[in-house]
């Protein structure tokens, strides 16, 4: 019942929402913040939502898990859910498969990386998004609950998403999937996985993935675009934010560069999988996506580019404010020319 009323909330006309945030309509340039987001922003500062980089990272986990409350839904009606455990050098981490109730013997699979800076998230965080990735694309979707930083730094996290991907193609027919069609894809650190497990894969001349869906991707941990410094306050992810979650990530910060941490640094993108980028106008990741998404056109990859001038940084899993389902169904309508 809460969730219904504060998604009516979210729909009451942008004048009253503009007027609730307590500000005049903030605007960056040409880009107009949406009216839905700039009130939710005031929500999570009033309630205390924020990534408080003074704490360690098992702490601002355990904050972020509690806070999600505020802007989630459940997972989408029609959709169940089965964990299966997966060996990644030594331990073993959780995969959760989303299947559509109506779906077939053979289909089409995404596994998905989440979101949270290789520090923070979870698959209950990304639970929503990844239900509504199955039940729009048609689709088993397998969420990986890689392990994360700084307990767990770099490479450890890509080498379990690594083996996710393995075991699903290696067990597809058990499944219920076409071991052809299996994709990666991911939200912010999520993206970086993805881009980072396809450039990888390229190197050491493995399969690929069928296609990869980069949604507001983490390319350039130099942190060195504009977009960086021009939305490094005030709209929920900070430029201070990302620096913690680099630091907590790498322990050799001359990896930087290695194109496995940035992608963006990678020398040749020809045959990668084709790919939707996906970026956020209100975003310090916005400009590093637009060029990985060029980079990836230039090296004659297809690519649908989506840019959402009006959002924030981790718009996917704020489906309360009016209208991000529907561009989250534009986004999936380009992913299904591809996948």
């Amino acid at each position: 019942m809460r969730t219904f009323l504060t998604k009516l909330l979210f729909k009451l006309p942008a004048s009253f929402l503009i007027r609730w945030s307590g500000k005049e309509q903030i605007e960056k340039g040409y880009r107009k913040l949406d009216p839905g987001f700039q009130y939710l922003l005031k929500l999570m500062d009033n309630m205390g939502v924020k990534l408080d980089t003074t704490k360690p990272g098992a702490e601002l986990r355990k904050d972020f898990e509690e806070g999600r409350g505020l802007v989630s839904l459940p997972i989408p009606s029609g959709i169940r859910t089965t964990d299966h455990i997966v060996k990644s050098n030594g331990a073993e981490i959780r995969v959760r498969e989303y299947s559509p109730e109506s779906i077939g013997n053979i289909y089409p699979a995404v596994v998905y990386f989440h979101g949270g800076g290789w520090v923070i998230g979870s698959i209950e965080t990304h639970e929503a998004f990844t239900g509504f990735l199955a039940k729009e694309l048609n689709a088993k979707i397998f969420s990986v609950d890689y392990r994360l930083a700084p307990e767990h730094p770099f490479p450890i996290p890509l080498a379990d998403c690594e083996a996710a991907f393995n075991w699903v193609k290696d067990n597809a027919l058990d499944l219920g999937i076409n071991p052809n069609r299996v994709s990666v894809g991911g939200d912010s650190a999520g993206g970086n996985l993805s881009a980072s497990l396809c450039i990888k894969r390229k190197q050491e001349e493995l399969s690929m993935p069928k296609a990869q869906l980069l949604i507001y991707p983490a390319t350039d941990l130099t942190l060195k675009h504009p977009s960086m410094d021009e939305m490094a306050e005030g709209f929920y992810l900070t430029k201070a934010s990302m620096e913690y979650f680099r630091d907590n990530y790498l322990e050799d910060k001359e990896l930087v560069k290695d194109p496995l941490v940035s992608p963006l640094f990678a020398d040749d993108l020809s045959g990668h999988p084709p790919a939707v980028v996906v970026t956020a106008g209100f975003d310090p990741l916005r400009d590093e996506g637009d060029q990985y998404a060029q980079a990836l056109r230039q090296a004659n990859v297809e690519i649908y580019h989506r840019t959402h001038d009006s959002y924030i940084h981790g718009f996917v899993n704020m489906m309360l404010v009016d209208g991000v389902d529907y561009a989250l169904k534009r986004i999936c309508d380009d992913f299904k020319k591809i996948f």
